[in-house]
């Protein structure tokens, strides 16, 4: 439960309901691509990190310097510089319907602001108290309203649902992959081991060999909880997609969805929805980072890492949900596939481990790739680069061959190494 209430945040409320607004009929292939990077990549994530030990551990395999590199990143994206701070944005977005006439939005934004971050910071100064806030209290509060509000939505149906609108309307089962993206559960999984590893040491499990079992498990039962949360939350889009076909947000739709089943009262159910579960995450991703990087510079405290990482979070936050959004894709574009490389060679890292350069090859080649193709895309979009001739390159996926070929290097390049050594033995 703690698991869950740390990676289920503002991405998994306010994407499956729109997924499943602008899939229409589709909507079966799309959330199958969906689940795939929500849940399955996430889940293998968490087990991936728990059989390296950690994420650093599981980078390193391709080189010191790139596993610092790659997991400070991670760890930045995830925390200040998009996730942390798309908590607060996320939550405030859906009180302002309760906002009375003649409140200044902005001001309002600041104030909310500084308090939520002051909550969310003063609650992850005690990491290995998470399980006792997360799981037994808020988490399950959460899950109760999102029960409420979905199957109030399955028993009462609404219109029939429309066509595919884009780019659902094509491959949507690639595009609900795409989509998965923007979770950051896959990110999200490298680094919430180390909160999660501390609280069951805190309840009496010390063995590092129970320990990773335990961390897979919980991945495995907070990963079955969110997906059927995802399954119904994008019935309940599908339903809405001939009543409000042009929403662009999925906090829109829930809150169309709680309005229209529960009256004026739906705006402050989904509202509870939200500002809990975008509360839940930001406290794991703060208490997350700040065990990071005290660990890796020990000459400041988690205290301040933790303090520091609240305050610049707050001040992004007061720049507005949409400018947090459109700074997003690209960065998580040149993540995201390096990231899923490291995920399943991790879990095959017994076949791996033993072709010589496999995993510098691999992850190397791919984050070129990856990394080109977004400071392109935010930089120049018009700009042509050779990685766009590649293979399903349009649909933000060119890496995929690149990967693929770099491994079939690696392994002729480790038979051919091979066979001198064997002569000469």
């Amino acid at each position: 439960m703690t698991l869950f209430s740390m990676f289920f945040g503002a991405g998994n409320l306010i994407l499956p309901p729109l997924l499943g607004l602008r899939a229409g009929v589709d909507i079966v292939p799309a959330v199958a691509g969906f689940l795939v990077t929500g849940i399955g990549l996430p889940i293998l994530g968490v087990v991936s990190v728990a059989l390296a030990g950690t994420a650093r551990k599981l980078a390193d395999r391709v080189h010191p310097l790139y596993g610092r590199v790659f997991v400070a990143a991670v760890y930045l994206a995830i925390g200040p510089c998009l996730a942390i701070p798309r908590t607060s944005s996320t939550s405030f977005e859906m009180l302002v319907p309760l906002l009375p006439d003649g409140t200044g939005v902005g001001d309002a934004r600041l104030v909310f602001s500084v308090l939520f971050f002051g909550v969310a910071f003063l609650l992850a100064l005690r990491p290995g108290r998470l399980t006792r806030l997360l799981g037994r209290i808020t988490g399950p509060a959460l899950i109760l309203l999102i029960i409420a509000v979905t199957a109030a939505a399955i028993l009462s149906p609404e219109a029939a649902p429309l066509a595919a609108q884009a780019p659902y309307d094509r491959l949507p089962v690639l595009q609900g992959f795409l989509t998965g993206y923007q979770t950051m559960d896959l990110l999200a999984s490298l680094t919430f081991g180390i909160v999660i590893a501390t609280n069951i040491r805190a309840l009496g499990v010390t063995e590092p060999a129970d320990v990773a079992r335990e961390i897979s498990r919980a991945g495995i039962v907070a990963g079955i909880i969110i997906g059927v949360i995802y399954i119904g939350f994008a019935f309940t889009g599908m339903q809405l997609s001939s009543v409000i076909p042009d929403a662009t947000n999925g906090a829109s739709v829930l809150t169309e969805s709680a309005t229209r089943h529960f009256g004026s009262v739906g705006v402050a159910i989904a509202a509870a929805i939200f500002l809990i579960a975008c509360l839940n995450v930001c406290i794991g991703l703060i208490s997350g980072c700040g065990t990071y990087f005290a660990g890796e510079f020990p000459r400041t405290s988690y205290r301040a890492w933790a303090l520091g990482f609240a305050v610049f979070s707050c001040v992004v936050s007061n720049f507005g949900l949409d400018a947090i959004l459109a700074f997003s894709v690209p960065m998580l574009n040149a993540l995201y596939p390096a990231a899923i490389c490291l995920v399943i060679m991790g879990m095959l890292h017994h076949i791996c481990d033993r072709v010589p350069g496999l995993w510098a090859w691999v992850v190397g080649v791919v984050t070129v790739v990856s990394v080109s193709v977004s400071l392109r895309d935010a930089l120049a979009p018009s700009l042509w680069i050779p990685f766009d001739a590649l293979p399903f390159a349009w649909a933000s996926m060119g890496w995929v061959l690149p990967a693929v070929l770099a491994a079939v290097i690696a392994v002729v390049l480790s038979h051919a190494r091979r066979r001198p050594a064997k002569a000469a033995g």
